[in-house]
């Protein structure tokens, strides 16, 4: 038998290589491209990163301007077709007032321009900004962020609506100094800083750097805020104290507060309830029954002695000049009103109860003519311009604020008061004897017979990006 040979077939040298090569082929195509798709996704992510950036810059104006447009407070008489002018005037100042001149409002009728305010100069990063009138009511506001050549804006919208001023949000407010006696305690009916206190006590009007004095067992459960950054507080007695602490602590940060910023005091406006005075009150009327009097006029010079029983419905005007007093007790339903200037300081018009008044909501007032319209001028008790206020007697509650050129406590007078106490005298604000007042705030309601601060409240419903 022979052995069969195999011989190697000639034809199949070189296919490895081949087989190299076209992996090769294969990888370098896979290769470029990965590369390709990487350095796609590297432009895609650039770029991404670019209009984040861009956008970036217009939130970061929008947080800017919704700083200073949080500070825009103007008159509640600005009527409304002047509002957005008044927007940008008060803009104006305050950015001025803060030595900010990088950004300048440019007010042209319905539109305010703000250009160019650089926000990192290295990277080229700014923004724009352009507040639209679209009605009294409503202000359009458009930013366009810039990260060098790219742009991207944002649109949101304010507001206008009314509130408060700061003042009502302590319990007692006073021009000039404020003094406690004996054995007084201001608290707050649900938390002490419903009692916080605020003065102003500036020496060239007052007369004197004494803004506070505590003497005896006298207590603030708040603290107490004093705009004189030299103002001086005086604090004599063992239980003499602010924020519930005695002593030289007292006296000190956090409890008293000296050089803190300015709040305005609200005009008065009690000529808003002048028509409702119709019932005027003669001089030869019988004071000394127990009466009731309702929407009534007090002329000047009648300096009435309320002694009997007096239950006051609607509005009491009082006239200047004039001297009221009420010996016997008061049981009020409505608000007090004078007619005297916020300026006058002499104490020479005055309104005094020496004895005990009941005090009810002028919600409760019934619905009849009359008193039209009246059941919603909430928040105010007595709204004085001119007039000093004395209180000598007891009171459950006085459902409102009290506002005077002058205020008094003394004796055992002392109860809740639904408010703030404002006084506008430059004089001392005096309280003695064993008053105990407790304060209740309700700062986000815009008393009766002031003058409400216009503000923008920031829309955040209206918030999109758009393309100008």
């Amino acid at each position: 038998m022979k052995r069969v040979k195999y011989l190697p077939h000639e034809g199949r040298r070189g296919s490895a290589l081949l087989l190299s090569l076209v992996f090769i082929v294969v990888f370098s195509v896979m290769a470029i491209a990965m590369a390709s798709m990487s350095g796609s996704n590297v432009q895609m992510s650039k770029n991404q990163r670019t209009l984040d950036n861009t956008r970036g810059c217009a939130e970061s104006g929008l947080e800017v301007l919704r700083y200073w447009v949080s500070k825009v407070q103007m008159s509640g008489t600005t009527v409304p077709g002047q509002r957005f002018s008044e927007l940008a005037t008060v803009l104006q100042n305050e950015l001025l007032a803060a030595g900010v001149t990088n950004i300048a409002p440019v007010c042209d009728g319905n539109a305010i321009t703000i250009s160019h305010v650089t926000l990192h100069a290295s990277t080229n990063e700014s923004f724009d900004a352009v507040f639209s009138k679209i009605d009294s009511d409503n202000v359009q506001l458009d930013i366009t962020g810039h990260y060098g050549p790219i742009s991207r804006t944002i649109r949101t919208r304010y507001i206008f609506g009314i509130r408060s001023h700061n003042v009502f949000d302590y319990g007692v407010a006073s021009k000039g100094p404020i003094s406690l006696s004996g054995n007084i305690e201001l608290e707050g009916v649900n938390i002490d800083i419903e009692s916080n206190a605020f003065i102003v006590c500036d020496p060239l009007k007052s007369g004197t750097s004494m803004a506070l004095s505590i003497i005896g067992n006298s207590q603030i459960a708040g603290r107490v805020e004093i705009v004189n950054p030299l103002a001086e507080v005086y604090l004599h007695g063992g239980n003499a104290g602010v924020g519930g602490v005695t002593g030289i602590e007292a006296t000190l940060p956090p409890y008293t507060k000296k050089g803190v910023a300015p709040v305005e005091f609200p005009v008065m406006r009690p000529g808003d309830f002048y028509g409702y005075a119709t019932n005027i009150l003669g001089s030869t009327t019988d004071l000394s029954t127990d009466a009731t009097y309702v929407n009534l006029l007090i002329p000047p010079g009648t300096n009435p002695n309320f002694t009997g029983k007096a239950t006051l419905k609607g509005i009491i005007y009082v006239q200047a000049p004039n001297v009221v007093t009420f010996s016997g007790s008061v049981e009020v339903t409505g608000i007090i009103v004078t007619d005297g200037s916020d300026t006058d300081n002499s104490g020479t018009n005055r309104i005094t109860f020496t004895g005990d008044v009941i005090s009810h909501p002028i919600s409760e007032l019934p619905v009849e003519p009359q008193y039209s319209g009246l059941q919603e001028q909430t928040g105010t008790f007595m709204i004085a311009p001119g007039f000093k206020a004395s209180f000598g007697g007891g009171f459950g509650t006085l459902n409102g604020v009290i506002a005077a050129n002058g205020i008094e406590f003394s004796g055992n007078a002392g109860g809740t008061i639904e408010g703030s106490i404002l006084n506008y005298s430059d004089f001392p604000m005096v309280l003695s004897g064993n008053s105990d007042l407790l304060f209740r705030s309700n700062p986000a309601e815009v008393p009766a017979g002031f003058v409400p601060q216009i503000v923008l409240h920031y829309d955040p419903s209206a918030y999109s990006e758009v393309t100008l």
